[in-house]
């Protein structure tokens, strides 16, 4: 007889299970509903399973689809009823939420201060929020930012800080197509920050307890000052660090871009491939165990304890942890000598991951993680089988780019949606980097474990440096080749399902011949090609002013159809990190072409006509605006010496902005006069860019 979860779990239970789980997850984000009607919906249907069994078996058995459903509701309510315990936003001893003004806030650093262009930046968890002398616990993480001191460098992990400013919650810049930075820091945890001066803080007293994360935290740092040691090359030293630890503050930022550009960026991102490379070695130290009966259970315990240790140690991303998951699920079986299917054990490994944390489900590492092994498991074995090769060396070689291609399959449309970029030479950098950088990480080990004989860590160093270099060499100037990344490709969510819709259709057709299949697949690429036909038809009617939020910066840009004209200050225009984090982003949204700057006008006209709208740029005295009467909209920009009220007698703004470029007190103060004058106003800087749709 059927047991109740055995007729919905089958032989592959895990599969089954994980997609109710995640529709809640998903539902609980996008439509959020009270804790109280997730928790009560989950037991109803616990309640209703439960007293199913108490029915006849005939009536179970007529019923089981019900049966299946109850299950079903059972995970999506527990999917719904984690992504709100997971809300940080929610929990009320969170220091966001328990915080009140005038309170002494106590943290602990928990990583050394880093250095930024213009102040140095380290997260720290909340230990207490202290108010008339009382100390009460709370909760939760903060990102301090300290004003550039030398004091600052001798801050450490660990050390105790207590301050009395009032954290402020993360935004973003609000920038069109901008990276969703503040819903990042709340998947991981953290809602608020805190800007710091020498005289903001005191340090207090080290805490004598033992700390894991402080622990982990220094045995990285060991190992950090081994690689710096006897790597001397600062490119190859951030290239190690990063490959090994996951560390990336010193990875030259031009060279992550080229491997990036190239379809290589994942033997830099610990993942999968690196777990892998360290259980493969770890069975060969650890194989003489197996020999003998009553040691087969420490090589498990042996194996699992030091990739989970190597899992904490890079800092615990999803991708490696979905891997230390499927490889505890796997040794674990092996132990109980049941071998369950790789998809039930992926499928295990993503339910106990979100599980855990749900949020886990946005998180791009470990989107690619999945689709990456899934690609490999479902296609490796056919693309490989479309070439015998007799000899060993080519047919390895061949093997590789099956893997590769294999992996690409699935992982395109994700990195298509969220980088716009696919790099056309992925499947010559694979073959070429992946054996390269599994060397290359075998030896940073083993620099790490013969450390103390440092006659012999010091020629591992070199030919590591060497070795890194030679890497790096090949991946810069595959990245300079003709055509080797297509660049600014824009997909929705929609497209991306229709092209897993597509791959899906032509992958079952192929494999399985289900001509139907290729039907589904070929009215999906239609499906997405009148998509994106319809989309670029919009971008060539679209008309729009926007006034970008770049701190101490000034852009306007004039979009015309899918033309646009930048008018900024030299400094904003050839910031490289401008460029990338703001500009381009906003050129891929829109599907704009090459920009065109405008000149800088003379300082007595600033009056520029856009789709028969006036747009005055103020940046000087009143007395030098060559415009009178109604305009749509007035940028007041920089440190000019200016009276809203006397600009008012003279122009008639519909609309006020005030641009990034002009100082925080001074905005403060011309939007005290505006609201006063009930002139609109709007401060990038703290309600993001200004979009004008005309």
């Amino acid at each position: 007889m059927h047991t109740p979860a055995s007729i919905f779990l089958g032989k592959a239970p895990f599969l089954k299970l994980l997609p109710p789980l995640i529709a809640g997850v998903i539902l609980q984000w996008y439509c959020p509903l009270s804790l109280h009607f997730s928790i009560t919906g989950l037991g109803i249907a616990l309640i209703a399973s439960f007293l199913f069994r108490f029915l006849p078996a005939y009536l179970r058995f007529r019923l089981k689809g019900l049966q299946a459903l109850l299950i079903a509701l059972g995970l999506f309510f527990i999917g719904m009823t984690l992504t709100t315990v997971n809300d940080v936003r929610f929990k009320p001893d969170r220091v966001g939420r328990a915080y009140k003004q005038g309170m002494y806030v106590e943290v602990t650093l928990l990583e050394n201060p880093v250095e930024k262009n213009r102040s140095y930046k380290a997260a720290a968890a909340t230990d207490h929020l202290i108010s008339d002398n009382i100390a009460t616990s709370t909760s939760g993480q903060l990102i301090l930012y300290f004003k550039k001191d030398s004091a600052i460098k001798q801050l450490h992990a660990g050390d105790r800080l207590l301050f009395n400013k009032a954290p402020q919650e993360i935004s973003n810049s609000g920038n069109p197509g901008s990276f969703d930075y503040k819903r990042y820091a709340l998947f991981n945890g953290i809602t608020h920050q805190v800007y710091l001066t020498g005289n903001d803080f005191v340090q207090l007293p080290p805490d004598q307890k033992f700390s894991l994360a402080l622990w982990l935290y220094n045995t990285r740092n060991t190992i950090l000052s081994i690689l710096k040691k006897y790597i001397h090359g600062p490119r190859e030293l951030g290239l190690a660090e990063a490959l090994l630890i996951g560390y990336r503050d010193d990875l030259d930022k031009q060279l992550l871009q080229s491997y990036s550009d190239t379809g290589v960026v994942h033997v830099i991102a610990v993942s999968g491939m690196h777990l892998g490379l360290v259980y493969w070695l770890l069975t060969l130290a650890a194989g003489p165990l197996l020999k003998y009966r009553k040691t087969k259970g420490l090589y498990t315990i042996v194996i699992l304890g030091v990739l989970w240790l190597f899992t904490l140690l890079t800092g615990g991303a999803a991708s490696i942890v979905r891997a230390a998951v499927m490889f505890t699920c796997m040794l674990l079986g092996k132990q109980i000598s049941r071998n369950a299917s790789i998809y039930n054990t992926l499928a295990a490994s993503a339910f106990i991951l979100l599980c855990y944390n749900p949020y886990w489900l946005w998180d791009i590492g470990f989107q690619l993680s999945y689709t990456a092994v899934l690609g490999i498991v479902i296609f490796y074995k056919p693309i490989y089988h479309l070439v015998f090769i007799r000899n060993k060396l080519l047919n390895a070689v061949w093997q590789l780019c099956a893997v590769s291609i294999a992996a690409q399959v699935l992982t395109t449309p994700i990195a298509a949606y969220q980088f716009h970029q696919f790099p056309v030479y992925f499947l010559i950098t694979n073959i070429l980097v992946v054996p390269l950088s599994s060397l290359v990480l075998i030896g940073a080990l083993l620099l790490v474990i013969v450390a103390p004989v440092s006659k012999v860590a010091a020629f591992i160093g070199i030919i590591l440096d060497k070795g890194i270099w030679w890497m790096n060499s090949i991946i810069e100037n595959l990245s300079q080749c003709p055509f080797a990344l297509w660049e600014g490709i824009r997909i929705s969510t929609f497209q991306v399902v229709l092209l897993y819709v597509i791959i899906t259709g032509i992958a079952t057709w192929l494999l399985l011949q289900k001509r139907y299949a290729l039907w589904v697949g070929m009215i999906s690429l239609c499906m997405i090609m009148t998509a994106r036909v319809l989309s670029f038809n919009h971008a060539e009617k679209q008309k729009q002013l926007i006034i970008y939020n770049i701190p101490g910066g000034r852009a306007v840009d004039f979009i015309e159809g899918r033309e646009h004209y930048l008018l900024s200050d030299s400094l904003t225009v050839t910031d490289p990190v401008i460029q990338k984090n703001i500009f381009q982003p906003a050129a891929v949204l829109y599907r704009l072409r090459q920009v065109r700057r405008i000149p800088s006008a003379d300082k007595n006209n600033r009056l520029f006509i856009f789709q028969r709208q006036p747009v005055l740029l103020v940046d000087g005295p009143v007395e030098t605006i060559d415009a009178r009467g109604k305009i749509a909209l007035a940028i007041l920009s920089g440190n000019s010496r200016l009276y809203v009220a006397d600009l008012i007698q003279r122009v008639q703004p519909t609309q006020i902005v005030i641009d990034g470029s002009v100082p925080a007190w001074k905005a403060r103060y011309w939007q005290k006069d505006c609201d006063s004058l009930l002139i609109p106003c709007h401060n990038v800087a703290l309600k993001g860019a200004f979009v004008m749709n005309l």
